[in-house]
């Protein structure tokens, strides 16, 4: 299975959609499960030195037929340590990792860095220069945060990560604007929040009318989980996600294979979500908004 790739500012391209190794794996071996999802299909990796699990990544990575260059690697800036720089931090994850290079490092929330992220950025810049690695962006970054960078930046961030689900959606729209203007990619993770973590919400009952919908006209099975992520990639959205479990791994996959929602059914989703604000990650941006 081949996952579609999106196009980033700097003329890199990244797979669609990521495996998250925080949540569920979050500062646990994640060696069996990244293993997993690498034999299923996923290319993408997302990770994050706050995760405390780059090291079994690593060994994760050293698995037998499964090349460098068919991997993409992203990892994310926790708060920096007394004398630590973004660029010393990298190297630390690269040894982890047992890598030469990830292919996409963000800042993971600017709230680690206050006061000091045209400094952070600064550095960023030069792991990119350096090929410590190929793509530079952040996570958690909303438009106050995304001006101050931008503001004497030489390199545009490529990618915003962000909590993006339904019921954040209206009150990330300027964010997503800004995107749209210096072709950042809008990149999400907890994009089935609704379903997982709040059950019984006002998109509950659309989506399973969507989701019956796309299966008649399949005729297999659509997941649930299928109808927000393809929700999601529709808007060019690059999604992370992730699993233990073996069937969910490949339901995540299988999402590019589900035909279209309708203009309308998007729209449906959208003015659901909107009759409930709620999120659910404190370092995002949608918790204050």
């Amino acid at each position: 299975m081949t996952i579609s790739t999106l196009a980033l500012n700097d003329g890199n391209k990244v797979p669609w959609m990521a495996f998250g190794t925080g949540t569920v794996i979050f500062q646990k071996d994640a060696k069996d499960t990244v293993e997993l999802a690498i034999a299923n299909g996923f290319t993408h990796l997302d990770c994050a030195q706050i995760y405390k699990n780059e090291d079994s990544i690593g060994a994760a990575l050293k698995t037998p037929g499964v090349p460098r260059s068919s991997l993409f690697v992203t990892t994310k800036l926790d708060r920096l340590q007394p004398g630590q720089t973004a660029k010393t931090a990298l190297h630390t994850s690269l040894d982890k990792l047992g890598l030469d290079y990830v292919d996409l490092y963000l800042v993971h929330a600017p709230g680690f860095h206050e006061g000091q992220l045209k400094e952070v950025w600064k550095v960023m810049e030069e792991c990119m220069r350096e090929g410590l690695t190929k793509s530079i962006g952040v996570s958690n970054f909303g438009v106050e945060h995304l001006q101050e960078i931008l503001e004497g930046a030489e390199v545009v961030p490529s990618v915003n990560q962000l909590e993006i689900h339904p019921y954040v959606w209206g009150c990330l729209q300027p964010v997503i604007a800004l995107h749209k203007e210096h072709g950042i990619i809008t990149s999400s993770y907890g994009g089935l929040s609704p379903l997982f973590r709040a059950s019984g919400g006002p998109v509950d009952p659309v989506i399973e009318k969507i989701r019956a919908r796309l299966e008649s006209t399949r005729g297999k099975p659509v997941a649930s989980s299928q109808v927000l992520n393809k929700w999601l990639q529709q808007h060019d959205i690059l999604v992370v996600t992730t699993s233990t479990k073996v069937e969910r791994i490949r339901e995540y996959l299988d999402t590019s294979d589900v035909p279209d929602l309708t203009a309308d059914e998007m729209l449906m989703i959208e003015s659901a979500g909107a009759e409930r604000h709620q999120s659910f990650f404190r370092t995002s941006i949608a918790w204050r908004g």
